[in-house]
């Protein structure tokens, strides 16, 4: 079972657990809540006419005295009322009066007049000075057809002469309880709804960043180097720790590749420097001695080579790893550093006899003049060592940016889409490996800098290195 549909199955269940409770809850309280408001205005009711049937209950006069007549009119009295858009139309106390001994004297009711109410808990309470109230069915199985009844002493001279009790159906107030009942019902739902919504909400959000880290994770387990995920809170906390752990794994992995491709790199120079070495501290010859010291220079001079390109390629990723593009807020001419760049490469050309023929532009870029000086030295510098002597190099502006055009060949197709690798390298017309193949790597992270690119192409019989720029 996936993750979301867990989350959701776990809130609906305690959700729906805690609602039912609730709503349980709430339903059972609302009854003895209607109850126990009626008691009390039936306990104030109750006391007021007590005081008003106290002098007819003290004269003798109880049954047609003004408090009788008062009482029958309030009977038939006419009603329409709207409370809250519930609508009564009767008037629903009953009252009696009892003596001191409990007989009935008075019943608005005219069905218990004479009859001995000295054993109801309303009456028999009352007489002794206590609260007396009961509650009584009509119907025995039947809650709806309880009958509440409120008692208050009637009082003569400090003394209880007698009982009056205020009585009222519970199925008056009913309606009131239904309607309460279904208004916290229906709240209730709709509580119920909106909590499942927000749950559903909660859960797609949550699954949805959690997936974010996962498609993350698979993307570092498959060598992809992307920008950790935004999350809120801990999912934040753990997408940065993801990220922390995929560059130190990359750092470490990066220099796992650098220490492996240097020994390789550096395994053949340093053997025939062993050899020659070795071959020197024979007796030799005046002419085998000189090829054997020629052979251990030039070969040092190859380790310093990789040595200088391994320390440039270094601080350029390490400068892009700190500021990820350059700062530049001049525009310069890009014919000034190809000039530059053919200055410091003028020897090399001199000892090739290569010819340079230049199509430049005054056009402008935001560049940084040292670095692309860098990568035209190194574009130039790859175009001489793979032509052939009085061979013919072009130096030309584009529309975005500055291309070398060589004519030694190209390269296989196989090998274009992987120059710019370090340590790729490709014959030389002599058919050796004597490069290292750091030179477009660094051209290529300097162009990263730009946030430009190196594209490769094969045209016009050589191979076409051109530095985009952007717009």
């Amino acid at each position: 079972m996936k993750l979301g549909i867990r989350l959701l199955f776990a809130f609906f269940v305690i959700n729906g657990i805690a609602a039912f409770f609730v709503l349980r809850v709430f339903t059972a309280e609302i009854k003895p809540s209607v109850r126990e408001v009626m008691e009390d205005i039936m306990v104030d009711t109750a006391n007021l006419l007590a005081e008003l049937a106290s002098d007819d209950l003290a004269s003798g006069r109880l049954q047609d005295g003004l408090f009788a007549k008062q009482v029958r009119s309030y009977a038939t009295r006419p009603i329409d009322a709207q409370i809250w858009g519930l609508a009564k139309q009767s008037l629903d106390f009953r009252v009696y009066v009892t003596d001191a001994k409990g007989i009935v004297l008075f019943d608005s009711d005219n069905v218990a007049q004479g009859q001995d109410y000295s054993r109801w808990r309303d009456v028999a309470l009352t007489l002794r000075g206590e609260y007396g109230a009961r509650a009584t069915r009509e119907v025995q199985t039947d809650d709806t057809t309880s009958v509440m009844y409120v008692a208050a002493p009637v009082l003569h001279q400090q003394k209880i002469i007698g009982v009056l009790t205020v009585a009222k159906p519970i199925h008056t107030i009913q309606d009131f309880i239904d309607r309460a009942e279904r208004k916290v019902v229906r709240s209730g739902l709709l509580l119920l709804g909106l909590s499942a919504a927000l749950g559903v909400l909660v859960t797609l959000w949550l699954v949805w960043n959690i997936r974010r880290l996962r498609r993350y994770a698979q993307s570092v387990q498959a060598g992809q180097s992307l920008a950790a995920p935004k999350a809120p809170g801990e999912l934040g906390d753990l997408a940065l720790a993801m990220q922390s752990m995929r560059e130190r794994l990359e750092g470490r992995e990066y220099i796992e590749g650098y220490v492996r491709t240097l020994t390789h790199e550096l395994k053949s120079p340093m053997a025939a420097i062993r050899a020659s070495g070795e071959l020197l501290q024979e007796d030799l010859n005046a002419s085998d001695r000189s090829q054997f010291a020629g052979q251990v220079v030039a070969q040092s001079q190859r380790v310093q080579r990789l040595i200088d390109r391994l320390l440039e390629l270094t601080k350029l990723e390490q400068r892009a790893v700190a500021n990820g593009k350059l700062i530049l807020p001049h525009r310069l001419l890009l014919a000034d550093c190809a000039r530059d760049a053919l200055a410091a490469l003028e020897a090399q050309l001199h000892t090739k006899k290569i010819v340079i023929t230049q199509d430049l532009s005054d056009a402008t870029c935001a560049v940084d003049h040292e670095l692309v000086t860098l990568a035209l030295s190194n574009l130039l510098e790859n175009a001489i060592e793979f032509s052939s002597p009085g061979a013919h190099i072009h130096l030309r502006s584009t529309a975005h940016g500055i291309a070398v055009q060589d004519h030694a060949g190209g390269v296989p197709d196989y090998a274009l889409a992987r120059m710019g690798e370090r340590f790729f390298t490709t014959p030389r017309p002599d058919g050796q490996r004597t490069g290292s193949g750091l030179g477009l790597a660094i051209v290529r992270q300097i162009m990263a800098l730009h946030g430009g690119r190196l594209h490769l192409a094969n045209s016009d019989g050589g191979l076409c290195a051109e530095l985009i720029f952007p717009h």
